[in-house]
């Protein structure tokens, strides 16, 4: 529900809809890249003029939409950003209330040992670890769940010790990527869908084939 979001974020961060309002959080696991972003790239890829992953979520969730003739769906991305340029809803809070994933933050550590320096919290899945992203959020203003109970999010790192160790590796070393392993996961990113993430956003074209005269 809107309501359990809205309840832990400043009025400033609130979603405008009434609080029993039915929302998902849209996530991507890691057979995304095979099972939707390569066909998609392979159909549309003269039509690939921004960011192929954002575009392939846009995608898939416009067919969403189409599934419920009869509603109003709004689609909220996970990079879209308001003219202040805050983000439209904040992911990870969102991923946390709708009990997908456990967002991590600092105040999940008793003991703080990182002084005055700014700490990043970051979601971990019970199943993908780090191996997986928010991709958006679906909301039905005309349906209205009164009576929707709330799931909480699977403390799959519940030790100190391991917090800590996640929020260190997450805020420090994030490129190696190690803090996504943080638990034992079920599925991981490909090699090839490892070295597409880690390339700049504006070299990604030629990797997937795409060329600029294409784009």
């Amino acid at each position: 529900k809107v309501a359990w979001y809205n309840a832990i974020l400043q009025p400033v961060f609130h979603l405008p809809y009434p609080d029993d309002t039915l929302a998902f959080v849209v996530l991507s696991t890691p057979s995304m890249f095979d099972k939707a972003l390569k066909p998609f790239v392979n159909e549309e890829w003269l039509k690939i003029i921004r960011d192929p992953v954002d575009q392939c979520v846009s995608h898939h969730l416009s067919h969403v939409k189409e599934k419920f003739p009869d509603q109003k769906v709004d689609v909220i991305f996970d990079y879209e950003i308001l003219p202040s340029r805050r983000p439209k809803f904040l992911a990870q809070t969102a991923a946390h209330v709708s009990g997908a994933a456990y967002y991590y933050q600092r105040k999940d550590v008793k003991l703080d040992p990182w002084g005055k320096k700014k700490i990043y919290g970051v979601c971990i899945h019970p199943k993908y670890g780090g191996w997986f992203a928010i991709r958006g959020l679906l909301l039905f203003p005309d349906i209205q769940v009164p009576f929707l109970e709330q799931s909480a999010p699977v403390d799959c790192v519940s030790t100190e010790e391991k917090r800590i160790e996640l929020l260190e590796q997450f805020n420090f070393h994030w490129q190696d990527g190690r803090y996504r392993d943080i638990i034992e996961v079920k599925e991981r990113y490909s090699e090839e869908q490892k070295a597409y993430f880690a390339t700049p956003p504006a070299e990604r074209f030629r990797l997937l084939g795409l060329t600029q005269e294409a784009q």
